[in-house]
């Protein structure tokens, strides 16, 4: 076992990673940033390193700073964890070069899948099966496009060097191709350096089900079982489980296998993830091989009573696999809620701000949560917005989503937008609940999902009316309370009544008792206050309510004109219409990228630019006004 490693990465895998190590009896360095200066994985290592400023580009990304840290402190190995410079052949080679262990896969594994081309073609010669594309050295768009007017649509187009659903666009018309062609090779040059694209039949209704494999250096290998990860929003998972829903033993074997026929084939070491496409048939067909640790590995540890790192640990240090096939069991059932900072509602733009007030819940055998900060934190543009995992378990599927719509609905995050409620209605949704699910579950459901029916304003307006008068009765007691007249008239709480006495009676004493304690749940309801209003958990789903103050009528209803504004902060990446020439509503004005996830600016109707205040490369505050719009007149 190793003494003392380094921690190339941030937040809280590298909070994860060392929990396992202290575990362990393992010393642990890690490296920050400007921005992460005061990080909580900076505060948990036994020593840390700054390497450089804020952008990922000029700190953990940098090859040399990382190694140079790791031989400054005396490390004997680095733990790459997922993103940054996991998968990067080079760094590897530099460990290797620099007498430091990599704790991941050898060289020559990571240069076989980092192309999802050349996988295909390794993938292939080894028998495993693959869904139907074109993975050519041939860049010609025009020849990228034939390949997908001649497999048929629908098609995805995926970045060769890619991952986290980074350079991937779904094509639904050779209508749509080139523009969808474009902007996934502008997030891949932006994301991965290299535009080389792949477009491969779009499966419909597929599941995305991954198989968890180990290899060591003596000729081991085994697969830990799989991971359901098909709900997804912009190709990125969202909510995964595991073992996945209506598995049965002779597919998971026959998956397993294949996983590891995958690994064998290129001689790999080290944890991996083979992910498939599998179909309402039961076929299933190889996607790609990840050459890391996977963010959703917890639920795999939660299932298995195994801790993937330490494995990592023991294996890099060139001990045998802890487990033999035949040892490793299922016990039970685990999810993973990946909570965002990112606002659901608007294309989960990403969003910023201080964490003013966080208090996630309680861990315990059932409930585990994987952070990376504490309250007072920032959430800044500069790195992925996940706040934290909330990993649940339990003896089976319906226990453990009891688990999670619970802590879901107990986790408390003020200051910036979050996905907590779009978790919330997600879960509890009916196809989730039956394990109904696909890679398109959240388009498909996005009625059910997003709660805008009328019904579900009429359930949920008198919980919140009721919330608002106790909220104002509850601030009167208190301002007459430091009042040197408490018995004032201006300081009287009455308020008119509902139809519904006892429904009343019982919303305001939770309320009540929200005020003491924000973790209050009541017959199935929990009430949250926050920075805009308060937060309602019911059986029904989330709602977030707020005062809208009367529209009073205002003469300046015009006043921005066409003007549109970013709505976040970010990087201006391209501008894709000339001043002047006239366009359609809908039509894309210009892109903006932050925290590598793209967003486009649409003409809001008919119309023209008339001028663009900014120019690809500039860094744009949220809010400020991109261009001015001139609305064709009727």
């Amino acid at each position: 076992m190793f003494t003392k490693i380094l921690i190339a990465n941030r937040g809280e895998i590298a909070c994860r990673i060392i929990k396992t190590a202290r575990a362990l009896g393992v010393a642990t360095v890690a490296v920050y940033s400007d921005a992460d200066r005061h990080a909580l994985h900076v505060q948990m290592a036994d020593e840390a390193v700054h390497i450089g400023s804020s952008p990922s580009n000029e700190s953990y990304l940098v090859i040399e700073k990382v190694i140079q840290a790791a031989l400054e402190t005396g490390a004997k190995a680095i733990h790459p964890g997922y993103g940054f410079l996991s998968e990067n052949a080079e760094f590897c080679r530099q460990c290797a070069a620099n007498n430091l262990v990599f704790i991941g896969p050898p060289v020559e594994a990571i240069l076989a899948m980092g192309s999802k081309s050349a996988a295909k073609t390794i993938m292939a010669d080894a028998g495993v099966p693959l869904v139907p594309g074109y993975h050519g050295d041939d860049q010609n768009p025009d020849i990228i496009k034939q390949a997908a007017n001649q497999m048929g649509y629908p098609v995805l187009l995926k970045a060769a060097a890619g991952g986290g659903g980074k350079g991937m666009r779904a094509v639904y018309s050779e209508a749509e191709f080139d523009e969808a062609l474009g902007a996934a090779k502008r997030e891949a040059i932006n994301s991965f350096n290299d535009d080389i694209m792949l477009v491969e039949k779009y499966l419909l209704k597929p599941r995305h089900v991954e198989i968890q494999v180990f290899c060591d250096s003596h000729k081991n290998a085994v697969y830990l079982f799989e991971r359901d990860c098909s709900v997804q929003r912009r190709h990125q998972k969202v909510i995964e489980e595991a073992p996945a829903p209506g598995m049965t033993d002779a597919l998971r074997k026959q998956m397993g296998e294949a996983a590891i026929k995958a690994a064998k084939a290129i001689n790999y070491e080290g944890a991996g993830t083979v992910e498939f496409l599998l179909d309402a048939q039961g076929e299933f067909f190889f996607m790609e091989m990840n050459t890391r640790l996977q963010v959703e590995h917890p639920v795999t540890e939660m299932i298995s009573g195994q801790d993937l790192v330490e494995w990592q640990l023991r294996v890099a240090g060139g001990e045998p696999l802890p487990c033999s096939q035949d040892q490793l069991t299922i016990s039970g059932h685990a999810f993973e809620a990946r909570i965002y900072a990112e606002d659901p509602d608007h294309d989960f733009l990403p969003a910023t701000g201080i964490l003013k007030h966080l208090q996630a819940p309680l861990e315990n055998a059932n409930v585990r949560v994987d952070t990376g900060v504490v309250e007072g934190d920032e959430v800044s543009i500069y790195y992925d917005p996940m706040v934290a995992k909330l990993v649940v378990w339990d003896t089976d599927r319906d226990r453990a989503l009891q688990r999670l719509t619970q802590a879901l609905s107990e986790y408390r995050i003020g200051g910036l937008t979050t996905n907590i409620g779009f978790l919330y209605n997600l879960a509890t949704s009916q196809a989730f609940q039956h394990g109904d699910v696909d890679t398109g579950y959240i388009e498909e459901h996005e009625q059910e999902i997003f709660r805008q029916r009328d019904s579900d304003i009429d359930y949920a307006a008198p919980l919140a009316a009721a919330a608002i008068i106790e909220q104002r009765q509850q601030q009167a007691i208190e301002a007459a309370s430091l009042s040197s007249e408490p018995n004032s008239p201006w300081h009287l709480n009455t308020s008119w009544g509902l139809p519904q006495p006892n429904l009343k009676m019982q919303i305001q004493r939770a309320v009540v008792e929200t005020t003491v304690d924000s973790n209050t749940s009541l017959d199935g309801l929990t009430i949250a206050p926050t920075d805009t209003g308060f937060d309602l958990f019911t059986p029904q789903g989330f709602f977030h309510c707020a005062e809208v103050q009367p529209d009073l009528g205002t003469d300046d209803e015009n006043a921005h004109g066409g003007n549109l504004n970013a709505p976040m902060n970010g990087t201006l990446v391209a501008l894709l219409v000339d001043i002047g020439t006239k366009v359609n509503k809908g039509d894309t004005l210009l892109v903006m990228e932050a925290m590598k996830m793209e967003h486009s600016i649409i003409a809001p109707s008919d119309g023209a630019v008339t001028e663009f205040y900014f120019q690809p490369g500039d860094l744009v505050d949220g809010g400020s006004e991109l261009l001015a719009f001139e609305a064709n007149s009727e």
